[in-house]
């Protein structure tokens, strides 16, 4: 009897430890946008995620210890996805803003790049609300370039058009559909170095800061009352900088070196 019961101890101390094993190891799942945002997160011809936020994110979750499991979601319904738990995180590019604070919280900065507008190639280079009144502005829908469009340029008399994906707005832009679009540096850097890109349009310049529209930089959305999951991914953005893994997954991006502000170089 004395046998059977210490067997018996045992193996519920070892349920036990597997338990928290199993507890310590619980799947966060990391919503992504669905609409490819290259060179942070895209599906190459596989059909695998890749790219420097993808690259990030299984740092992050490496450096916590934690199994992550990444979530396609569409753009405009991201916020939802997340405040419905159907996602612990969104982990794709998406700015910090005080708008955005009202629904949800996010994790420090981990990375910010300016806001820039490109168009027809033809040397006009002035991006101020007046000359572009009468124009035509692209723009991804539920972004800060949005708000900042129009904000700024559709108030002045430009008609802003949304679209679902930055590529299609690039496109309408290549096919002559649209005079600009605004978008984040890197992104349309990517596509002005893209065959297409070299052929129709050119940098028209950055636009002037307005943090409270344009934000304090990329970071981590969570729920507001998931502060342990945010101290942690605090604490994992933290200790990669630390070690330098930020600058070690963009060398693997030239097209963001010398560009990309990080937690290891931000001012």
């Amino acid at each position: 009897m004395k046998l059977n019961r210490r067997i018996a101890i045992a193996a519920a101390a070892i349920a036990m430890m597997a338990g928290a094993s199993t507890a310590a190891m619980a799947d966060i799942k990391f919503g992504v946008a669905a609409e490819p945002y290259a060179p942070y997160s895209s599906k190459d011809a596989s059909g695998k995620w890749v790219g420097w936020e993808i690259d990030l994110m299984n740092a992050l979750c490496a450096q916590m210890n934690e199994k992550c499991e990444l979530v396609e979601v569409a753009w405009d319904g991201i916020i939802p996805a997340l405040t419905s738990k159907q996602i612990d995180v969104i982990f794709s590019s998406m700015s910090i803003t005080d708008e955005r604070k009202k629904t949800i919280d996010f994790s420090d900065m981990y990375y910010n790049t300016p806001s820039n507008l490109i168009g027809q190639k033809d040397g006009d280079t002035d991006i101020t609300p007046a000359h572009l009144k009468g124009k035509v502005l692209g723009v991804q829908v539920s972004t800060t370039h949005e708000r900042y469009a129009q904000k700024y340029f559709g108030a002045a008399g430009a008609e802003v058009k949304t679209y679902s994906t930055q590529d299609e707005a690039n496109n309408d832009l290549a096919a002559g559909r649209l005079d600009y679009v605004q978008a984040d540096s890197t992104a349309l850097d990517a596509f002005l170095k893209s065959d297409q890109g070299k052929q129709c349009c050119e940098l028209k310049g950055t636009v002037p800061e307005d943090d409270a529209v344009l934000g304090f930089g990329v970071g981590a959305g969570v729920r507001q009352e998931d502060t342990a999951l945010k101290e942690k991914i605090n604490a994992a953005i933290a200790e990669l900088a630390k070690q330098k893994k930020f600058t070690e997954i963009t060398v693997n991006y030239p097209e963001l070196q010398g560009i990309l502000v990080t937690p290891e170089n931000k001012p």
